[in-house]
């Protein structure tokens, strides 16, 4: 009787656990403990080097992006182009 009930207790509370911390990675992940003040405090006493900085780096991941794209978009049509030249011959 006394193992049976310390059984529930375990399932149960692991049960329990596992939704707890389900819930916070997903709060986490959709940004309910991201401050808002900060980020906007964070413009007001920001130098002008460091937006720029800020800027030459997004362009560089959105320009490392492109190329990565292109590269696999040319890798894609070689392959299309292996297999029509094997179908060929």
């Amino acid at each position: 009787m006394i193992n049976d009930t310390l059984f529930f207790m375990l399932i149960v509370g692991i049960i329990i656990s596992a939704g707890m911390l389900f819930l916070f990675i997903w709060a986490a992940k959709s940004g309910q403990f991201d401050d808002a003040n900060k980020m906007v405090n964070g413009l007001l006493f920001d130098s002008t080097d460091d937006l720029n900085d800020a800027i030459k780096k997004e362009k560089n991941s959105k320009d490392a992006k492109e190329s990565k794209l292109k590269s696999e978009i040319k890798k894609e049509e070689d392959k299309e182009e292996k297999k029509v030249s094997q179908k060929i011959d």
